[in-house]
């Protein structure tokens, strides 16, 4: 199995070195012929407004929507997350999503930059004890329809959900020395 990591802007190498350790094959996907090799995506963190815009201008916006649609197994985190939602509630009016989530999402819900943290998440289904997050700008989950399977809240807001074969997160486990949430995405592809 080939791991994509959508490498326009953000957060992406630090997923294809936590990749890597899990001796995962990893590929930068910056054109529709990579993202065609790959069986599965991770949206990394960034900013999101700026990575839907180079999504639309690299040709990647509609390839990745068709993979997506087909059941692609993804993986989306702070940007990621809100890229993957299916509503924007604070994004620019020409900001488009993929609607894989049906999440409604709000950019930087917990606060600017200078109100980034840390939290110690529990997740039922990693073993090993909690999973320390790093929120950067992060965003936080609104609204989740019935299909959504929630993992983990923070101060009552869903930060990793679940629908199908794509896992939103909206903290960065990537800056973690902990590889369970990547771990755990490369089980579910199997």
């Amino acid at each position: 199995m080939k791991v994509g990591v959508l490498a326009l802007q953000g957060a992406f190498a630090r997923h294809v070195a936590c990749l890597r350790a899990l001796d995962a094959e990893a590929v930068a996907v910056r054109t529709p012929e990579q993202l065609a090799q790959v069986d599965a995506l991770i949206l990394p963190g960034g900013e999101s407004t700026t990575m839907s815009m180079l999504l639309e201008s690299s040709g990647l916006f509609e390839p990745v929507a068709e993979r997506l649609a087909s059941g692609m197994p993804t993986l989306g985190t702070c940007a990621g997350m809100i890229l993957l939602g299916a509503a924007i509630l604070d994004g620019r009016a020409d900001q488009r999503s993929f609607g894989a989530v049906d999440i409604s999402v709000r950019r930087n819900a917990f606060g600017r930059q200078v109100d980034s943290f840390e939290a110690d998440l529990d997740l039922a289904e990693l073993a090993g004890g909690p999973f320390h997050a790093v929120f950067i700008r992060a965003p936080f989950v609104e609204r989740a329809g019935a299909e959504v399977e929630v993992l983990a809240v923070v101060e009552d807001h869903p930060v990793l959900c679940r629908q199908g074969t794509v896992t939103v997160a909206a903290f960065h486990p990537e800056l973690s020395d902990d590889l369970r949430i990547h771990e755990r995405f490369l089980k579910e592809m199997g």
